[in-house]
């Protein structure tokens, strides 16, 4: 199993990097060996499991008890928040060296990109569904705190993992990988998580601002987008597919696409309280004109990954963190597809995110198992290995 479901193409990590045993602190106090290798890309589990009660509190019709699994799912998703939160303060205590290493590793400083989305992601699904617990006010709070910190640390990432890159990192050519998008498309899911907050701010300047705030940053995710996906395929085609533990990063593609679905989308639905009726108008069909080309080219990317998935795990691809690439992609189409069903009331597209969800659970049913097995064993928190090569097997 490895931790950091990338290949690194930097400079190796300190030596102590790859030890288990217990380090030595400044002054003889040892250090935490279970911390030293948890990554910002742990994150992830907390972004895929509030998708599951997001997404599903989306779903257009009412499915009995459905409601209910979410708000239990969100609240599994806060406490992995916590968690996470505190073991990687621990790191950052406790492991400075280690924490430097991955911000100057280009194969994991684009991981920063999920504490931003999952931030983001526990704060839509406290509004959404989490308010039935700790009531409407608490609910507002809570968003409104993790929507700001989220947003923030998501713009600086976008900013200062491109920088590194580019003057620290210098990534060898043909190295591109689908985890680049992580930094660039967490604007986005600002985009569509402010959208929830919008009638909630006083009418006049400050609700337009907000809602105009969201275009700019589905804006900048989007370009930013463009500029790296050719990269990324561009890769795939001139150096073959990615190694066996990165392959499931390809779903990663399908985050941006089905982020900004849902983002157009949601944010057509508040417009008209927002700005005057002409914009409002244009928005709601930007949100069909846009939402509808790009869920089919989701549907395309999909396809094609689950292909390399399907090649990969017949070539021997084992459980990796990587897995987690699974849902929280998958669940921005899910919402992307219901915010299309809800505005063009075709009964294929609400069809379309029934079955997306399905996958989504099932996914995130995966990943969560291995996890969990991975972390009461202690796999998940040792040193990571190098990921197994592809095997000569093609088809």
């Amino acid at each position: 199993m490895t931790i950091f479901p990338v290949t690194r193409t930097a400079a190796p990590s300190p030596p102590a990097a790859l030890v288990t045993r217990p380090a030595e602190a400044p002054g003889g106090a040892t250090r935490l060996p279970s911390l030293r290798h948890i990554g910002p890309n742990w994150y992830a589990s907390v972004m895929g499991t509030a998708i599951v009660a997001s997404a599903g509190a989306m779903l257009p019709g009412d499915v009995p008890g459905l409601r209910a699994a979410c708000t239990v799912v969100w609240a599994l998703s806060a406490v992995l928040l916590l968690a996470v939160l505190a073991a990687r303060t621990g790191h950052w205590l406790c492991h400075r060296d280690q924490a430097r290493a991955h911000l100057l590793d280009p194969a994991v400083a684009p991981f920063y990109g999920c504490l931003s989305m999952a931030l983001l992601a526990v704060g839509g699904a406290t509004l959404t569904v989490g308010q039935d617990v700790v009531g409407a006010r608490a609910a507002l709070a809570v968003d409104v705190v993790l929507f700001v910190a989220g947003t923030a640390i998501g713009l600086v990432a976008a900013v200062a993992v491109p920088y590194l890159m580019v003057v620290r990192h210098r990534p060898a050519p043909g190295t591109a990988s689908p985890v680049w998008l992580l930094p660039l498309v967490a604007p986005m899911v600002s985009a569509s998580q402010g959208a929830l907050l919008v009638p909630h701010v006083a009418a006049g300047q400050g609700r337009e601002a907000l809602l105009l705030a969201c275009y700019a940053m589905f804006g900048l995710s989007l370009l930013a987008t463009l500029v790296v996906l050719p990269l990324v395929f561009s890769r795939l085609v001139h150096h073959g597919p990615l190694p066996l533990a990165l392959t499931p990063t390809l779903f990663l593609v399908l985050g941006p696409l089905g982020q900004s679905t849902t983002a157009v989308n949601q944010l057509a639905d508040v417009a008209p309280g927002a700005v005057g009726v002409p914009y409002a108008s244009a928005f709601g069909a930007f949100a069909v004109l846009y939402g509808v080309p790009v869920m089919g080219f989701a549907l395309l990317w999909l396809a094609l990954a689950t292909a390399m998935v399907v090649r990969a795990a017949r070539n021997g691809m084992g459980f990796a963190m990587t897995w987690w690439a699974f849902t929280f992609p998958v669940g921005t189409c899910v919402t992307g597809a219901a915010g299309l069903a809800r505005h063009t009331g075709l009964d294929a597209l609400t069809w379309l995110a029934v079955a997306l969800y399905v996958l989504l659970v099932a996914a995130w049913a995966a990943a969560g198992t291995r996890t969990a097995l991975g972390v009461l064993s202690g796999a998940l928190t040792a040193a990571p290995v190098p990921p197994r090569p592809a095997t000569a097997r093609t088809t």
